[in-house]
């Protein structure tokens, strides 16, 4: 999740840092002096280009996984620093030789599609291998889960090759109001890597910075409410947040059991489309995919001409961007109109001003719940098993997990009581009445759209560990709150930092979001590599 606006007004609104949470060493600073781009063999590579190239024998899983960890060697801890992963997988090189084996003998996994290609995942995503998995927090350092999350199940038997975990804001961004994105006790800041003094937004940061450097083919996130959108966005990176229920969320550290999903954070639309297809599907692990597995992602057409008829509506309000972002739109819009769709401007989702408060509540709820049901499947190695023992454990160390900011969310999620308390089920019955009903439903009944389109986030910020992040506006909150799904492209520019263009629509409508985001990436080519530079 990303840390929005509603946690500031919600609860400590510019709360001063205590001078026992102000006290930390300095981090390292980007150098004033641009660092050289990386030559790199496989930069920009698609899953296809890899496929070919090991289809012809020129590369095979082994070489693109070597190249790839020389990369992040350079890259991520050398160089630039992105710092955007937590922890390389050891087991990382013999997974490659047993899946070039494995082609060797006629013998692909899944599909192929993904058979030996390197995949980064996110520090909340279990893995039962010799990785830990912690959310970033000090609290799990040294324990294992004991079997994979859904979604790395699923990648492991389509053939991906587990690189590693990457980077994330702390407890996926749900610990303070006060919050840096990027930021964990465990893993240190991850950067920028266009602007390195920018902040690559939260939670997937580390997924964000490290998919948009080209140090895996593709990269997983979650998302609570923006915490894939806003870093794909703000990384230049194409993001797919899921409908609820399309992706298992087993395994997976929680927020929140109506809104938290996992999704694909790669460089193109195809990339992404065939990643989300290798993670969907029912599991027995997680009530809410019954639904999903009635509604598979199937069909999904990748054509040049996927925009022609369609009716898309332009939503501006409600999102807190700003004016810089007005041109990016525009053109936005000039390439949909020419390339067939059919604009209705403006297209305003009703009631975006009014989830704030309901939201948070029932996040707060659903967090204290679903971390002890989380905590209770990592058995003995693990001694926090609720939430009030992750407080005291922060309490008790607090110089190295709380140097910069503390955790009043927390604190106030302990004080909520369970599921079954009538102020949480009020509260759930206005975020879908508001987000559905007399939201995203209401407003594409009124005008038969096919789409909502709107600028994903505003420009990246500066990096403040001091004063904490300072959004720059968004519109992931409807299609978060509702659970529809959201797609981000990129779309444009200002000053250096790139800007997504958005796509979200009713439940279920990843193919035709799909489809509609790959005929807009054809049309604009607004995919860029990033050059680390220090400073703007």
């Amino acid at each position: 999740m990303k840390r929005r606006d509603f946690l500031q007004g919600t609860l400590l609104a510019g709360a001063a840092l205590s001078p026992a949470t102000r006290r930390s060493k300095s981090p390292v600073l980007p150098s004033s002096r641009p660092p050289a781009p990386q030559a790199f063999e496989l930069d920009e590579a698609t899953i296809a280009s890899l496929q070919e190239g090991m289809a012809s024998g020129r590369l095979t899983s082994r070489s693109i996984t070597e190249r790839y960890l020389s990369r992040i060697a350079a890259v991520d801890k050398a160089g630039p620093t992105l710092n955007s992963i937590i922890e390389l997988n050891p087991d990382a090189l013999s997974i490659a030789d047993q899946l070039d084996r494995e082609r060797r003998e006629g013998k692909l996994r899944g599909n192929g599609a993904l058979h030996g290609i390197p995949v980064l995942v996110k520090d909340n995503l279990d893995t039962g291998d010799r990785m830990a998995t912690t959310a970033g927090s000090l609290a799990l350092v040294g324990s294992t889960a004991s079997r994979d999350a859904t979604v790395v199940e699923r990648l492991r038997a389509a053939g991906a090759v587990l690189l590693g975990k990457t980077n994330l804001s702390e407890w996926a961004n749900f610990r303070s109001t006060s919050s840096t994105s990027g930021w964990s006790a465990r893993g240190g800041l991850t950067r920028n890597p266009y602007i390195l003094d920018r902040n690559a937004c939260g939670s997937s940061s580390g997924s964000g910075s490290a998919g948009a450097a080209n140090l895996a083919a593709i990269t997983i996130g979650t998302e609570t409410d923006g915490s894939i959108v806003c870093p794909a966005s703000i990384c230049g990176l194409v993001g797919i947040k899921p409908t609820v229920g399309l992706v298992s969320r087993a395994g997976i550290i929680p927020i929140s059991a109506t809104q938290d999903t996992a999704g694909p954070m790669c460089r193109t639309v195809a990339d992404a489309a065939a990643v989300l297809a290798a993670i969907q599907g029912a599991d027995p692990r997680d009530p809410a995919t019954r639904a999903g597995g009635a509604h598979p992602l199937v069909g999904v057409t990748l054509a040049r001409d996927g925009l022609r008829g369609a009716r898309l509506g332009i939503a501006r309000q409600g999102f807190g961007l700003p004016p810089s972002v007005e041109p990016v739109l525009a053109e936005a819009i000039a390439a949909l109109k020419q390339e067939g769709a059919v604009i209705v401007d403006p297209a305003e989702i009703p009631n975006v001003a009014k989830l704030g408060d309901p939201e948070l509540d029932v996040l707060l709820y659903e967090f204290k719940a679903g971390i002890a049901e989380y905590l209770a499947t990592r058995g003995p190695a693990v001694a926090m098993k609720t939430l009030a023992d992750l407080i005291a454990f922060n309490t008790g160390a607090r110089e190295k997990e709380m140097p910069w900011f503390g955790q009043e969310i927390f604190e106030r999620a302990q004080k909520k009581a369970g599921l079954t308390a009538p102020a949480y089920r009020r509260a759930l019955a206005t975020c879908r009445g508001l987000s559905r009903g007399q939201g995203i439903d209401l407003v594409m009944a009124r005008h038969r759209l096919d789409a909502i389109v709107a600028v994903t986030t505003g420009p990246s910020w500066p990096t403040d560990l001091v004063n904490g992040d300072r959004y720059t506006g968004g519109c992931s909150t409807p299609a978060a709150v509702a659970g529809y799904p959201h797609v981000t492209v990129p779309g444009g520019w200002v000053r250096g930092l790139p800007i997504g263009i958005s796509f979200f629509g009713k439940a279920w409508s990843e193919a035709r979001l799909i489809r509609f985001s790959y005929a807009f990436e054809q049309a604009t080519r607004q995919r860029r590599p990033p050059q680390f530079l220090p400073t703007v």
